[in-house]
């Protein structure tokens, strides 16, 4: 038996807190996975996991194991990285979750820059709006926008999303300019559920930057947040139909920078209230809090970093 392989697999299904899930993972067959642990704990002698027909929790020994499996692996991949040269120590699969907008926009350049530097390195890359654990969801790396939450997680702080409020121009024509933040009471509002529930949008007046402060934005409002009235009219629970229909004007809405700059710039969609900011949202970095943190994921994590740096800087 593989020993090192069947950790891998152990860890895996642990991690997922699914058989199926893990199976998925790593592209091999469901009754593969379901043999591989039969295998390990008979070569073990003992029972890791207590399964029923819908899940499964670990024994003692199994919480033992899957920790130290862990541990064995990293070291594993430790040693091949420090016997190795860069483009060999960055290869298998990492997988890398990140919100909807920000995953369908900014991230395919920096997942391309990825790929050419290491082209041995596979991506899988898992979109959810929700704020998923590293270890339930079995990502290396997790990109977070707005407040962290709890976890396990070592966070690297990547800068501001700017928000813009915006409407096409064909909408202001037909409804009238909107200037100051009492008029939007009395507009079509489009927004995603989970976001200005309360039908107050956040809005801060407008100062202007130093021309060459880094990471300006951070400063673009003062301190005073005011919750303005909106009149939501659609709800979405994602950002590519309200994209759609502000385009479409049928309404105004709250975009993230990186999905309607180039709209805004060819002047297809307007930017409203100009006086104010909608608050940005801060964007982190997270990966698990283990040591030695595997090569892949340390250059990766480098190299995005960098990226991601130069793509928000294109909003500011």
């Amino acid at each position: 038996m593989n020993l090192l392989e069947a950790m891998r697999i152990y860890v895996r299904v642990v991690e997922r807190g699914s058989i199926s899930g893990a199976a998925r993972d790593l592209d091999i067959g469901q009754p593969a996975v379901s043999e591989r642990i039969e295998r390990l704990e008979k070569y073990l002698g003992c029972q890791l996991l207590l399964r029923n027909a819908r899940a499964f929790k670990c024994t003692p020994e199994g919480i033992i194991f899957h920790e130290r499996s862990k541990s064995v692996l990293g070291a594993v991949e430790q040693a091949v990285a420090e016997v190795s040269n860069d483009e060999q120590a960055v290869k298998g699969t990492i997988r890398i979750a990140a919100p909807h907008c920000f995953g369908e926009t900014l991230l395919p350049e920096g997942l391309r820059r990825i790929r050419e530097s290491y082209p041995q390195l596979d991506i899988e890359l898992v979109l959810n709006d929700k704020i998923a654990d590293l270890v339930t969801e079995g990502v290396d790396i997790s990109f977070r926008l707005g407040p962290l939450g709890d976890g396990a997680y070592i966070a690297y702080p990547l800068g501001q999303v700017e928000r813009w409020l915006v409407a096409s121009p064909d909408y202001v024509k037909r409804h009238g300019a909107i200037a100051e933040p009492a008029d939007l009471a009395n507009h079509s509002f489009i927004r995603v559920k989970g976001v200005f529930d309360a039908d107050l949008l956040p809005l801060a007046p407008h100062v202007p930057r130093a021309p060459h402060a880094a990471h300006a934005h951070d400063a673009a409002a003062t301190d005073r947040v005011d919750g303005v009235s909106i009149q939501t009219t659609i709800k979405t629970t994602h950002w590519r139909p309200m994209f759609e229909m502000v385009m479409a004007g049928v309404g105004i809405g709250v975009l993230e920078a990186p999905a309607c700059r180039e709209a805004v710039g060819q002047g297809r969609l307007v930017r409203l209230v100009s006086d104010y900011a909608v608050p940005p949202l801060a964007l982190n970095l997270l990966i698990r809090p283990q040591r030695p943190v595997p090569a892949r994921v340390r250059k990766i994590v480098d190299m995005l970093k960098t990226w991601v740096a130069e793509a928000l800087g294109a909003d500011r």
